[in-house]
Formats: structure tokens, sequence, C-alpha cells
């Protein structure tokens, strides 16, 4: 007879610091038999699962680190040997993590599974910088996207319509992105504010205008944040 298949949970690891990972996440790593983790996870994260074995199947962006079909079938294979598998994405599962397949699987294979939601970067960032991402008369909505894709795939170059644009994975793309708004029009003195390696001991914020950021990026190593929007502008106490 063949053994039960183990529970599957999908884990936010928050935006990189380990004490922003949940009180319910940081539970399920010290109890879980293995945990498949995502490249933008740091080590001081996995010190929470010691007990665990650990198998990196990270995606960096644009890059084939893991192919997803290959982690959808690592899952079934774990979930069929242990009985409590984590799968530990950066971030919020349900945002950017290519979540929907993961589950799609999941649930074709009849495993059982929970998901806990994890501290997205754009909250983390904000938090960091201290700015709001909505302000009363100023922004009233947020919009999160990414331009990033897979290699072969084509870029989605459309630009959000709201107050408050947040682009993951900016890097060359916010550049690009840049560059169209103002092509359609935004005044390129937009306050921009980019965040590298949000929450972590190496973070860097960097202040500066729309027109500046389609003229060129500092070169960054880590996983880029970029905010753009009336909200980012300093109060006059920053000032």
């Amino acid at each position: 007879m063949t053994a039960p298949y183990g529970k599957v949970y999908l884990i936010g690891a928050g935006p990189g610091a380990a004490d922003l990972i949940t009180v319910r996440g940081a539970r399920l790593l010290a109890s879980a038999d293995v945990v498949l983790y995502d490249a933008l996870v740091t080590s001081e994260m996995l010190e929470l699962c010691q007990q665990a074995i650990k198998i990196p199947v990270g995606k960096r962006s644009g890059q084939r680190s893991a192919a997803q079909e290959h982690i959808n079938q690592q899952l079934v294979e774990c979930a069929s040997k242990y009985a409590l598998v984590v799968r530990l994405k950066g971030g919020d599962p349900m945002l950017f993590g290519r979540a929907d397949e993961e589950l799609t699987t999941l649930e074709s294979a009849g495993i059982s599974y929970d998901i806990v939601p994890g501290i997205t970067t754009a909250l983390a960032a904000a938090a960091s910088v201290r700015q709001p991402l909505t302000k009363r008369g100023v922004a009233r909505s947020v919009a999160l996207f990414t331009s990033s894709t897979a290699p072969g795939e084509t870029a989605d170059t459309r630009i959000p319509e709201c107050d408050t644009l947040v682009q993951y994975m900016g890097g060359r793309e916010a550049m690009l992105t840049a560059q169209r708004m103002l092509d359609a029009n935004f005044p390129a003195s937009l306050p921009v504010v980019i965040v590298e390696n949000c929450s972590r001991e190496n973070e860097r914020q960097l202040t500066l205008s729309l027109g500046e950021l389609a003229g060129g990026l500092p070169a960054c190593s880590g996983p880029v944040l970029v905010m753009m929007g009336e909200a980012m502008r300093p109060r006059k106490a920053q000032q």
C-alpha cells in the first residue's frame, strides 16, 4: 500500500532579514523535514531549520537556475517521502513567486498544502526609507509590477495607472520603465527611491528623479526595488 503524501507549506521568508519572517513561518521551519528554498533566502534564515534537509531551488531574474517544472517535481517527490515539506520563498509566496504553478502541481497530485504569507519587499522597503506608499491627498493607489521575464518571453511594457509605482526586480528594467514614462509625459522631476538588498546588513538606498533614473542606474549586486511617485517626495521635515 502506498504511503500517503505529507503536507506542503509555501512560506514567505519576507524581504531578507531573518527576524522579519512571521512567527508561524518560523515555527513551521523549526519542524520541517525538508526545505526547498529560493536563491534570495539568507543563510541566517536557514538557521531556523537546522534539523531539516535543505534543497536549493533558487531562481534569479532572467536566469534558468532551476527550471520551474523540476521544482514542481521535487515538491511531489519530497511530499511522498516526508511528513512536513516547506517551500520557502523570498517575500510573499503569492506575489511574483510562481505559486500558481506549484499549487496546480500539488492539487493535481492530491497533495495537501497550506500557505503562510510573508512581508513583501515593497512594504519592507517603504518602512526602511520611511516613505509611505500612500499619502492622503497625494497617493491613494499603488501598483506592484515587474517587467522581468524568463529567457524567450516578451517583456510587458505597459505602465500601470496608479499613483505610486513599485517595480520589482528593477535594475536595467527600471531604466527602461523610466524612459517609457518620460515618453508618456510623466514629469522628469518625479521622485524615485531605490532600495537594494532590502532589510539586510548591506542594504543600500538611493533617491533620485525619474529623469536621472532613465539616464542610468549605479551597478547593483543584489535584488533591487524601485518606488516611483509623488508619495516618494521627502517630507518638509526630512529636507
